[in-house]
């Protein structure tokens, strides 16, 4: 007989769904990187330094993330996803902050919402440099 119960069940998943959306942040860092080393041209310095600026932010804001995850829900099995250059930076950063919106329901403890808050404000402060600082 399983001694499994259903609250067993939940929790696993929650923390499966922690290590998705954490794996997936580390990803959006790592595309934001890769596009920063492909700049060029008109505004260029400006979005290279944006980006550096986000990337330092946001690995300060992941690393947060996953050392509270940990200490809140023990260890989880975070997978990185593949990584590719974005073509649209702009559009690329706005999608993950959408996405990064809909993940906010796995934390529900005030400090780990506010990391999530952190998160969220490094790229709504790439967005400002990348859209208003050319």
């Amino acid at each position: 007989m399983s001694t499994t119960t259903l609250k067993d069940k939940k929790a696993a998943t929650v923390n499966t769904d922690i290590a998705t959306f954490i794996g997936k942040i580390f990803s959006f860092n790592s595309s934001l990187k890769l596009h920063h080393w492909h700049i060029t041209g008109k505004g260029s310095y400006s979005q290279h330094i944006a980006l550096d600026q986000a990337i330092e932010d946001l690995l300060d804001v992941t690393d947060r993330l996953v050392e509270t995850s940990y200490a809140v829900k023990g260890d989880l099995e975070i997978v990185i996803p593949e990584t590719k250059n974005p073509s649209d930076i702009i559009k690329h950063a706005e999608d993950f902050f959408n996405y990064s919106e809909t993940q906010r329901e796995l934390f529900a403890e005030a400090f780990t919402q506010a990391i999530i808050d952190d998160l969220q404000e490094a790229i709504q402060q790439l967005l400002y440099r990348l859209k208003r600082l050319q």
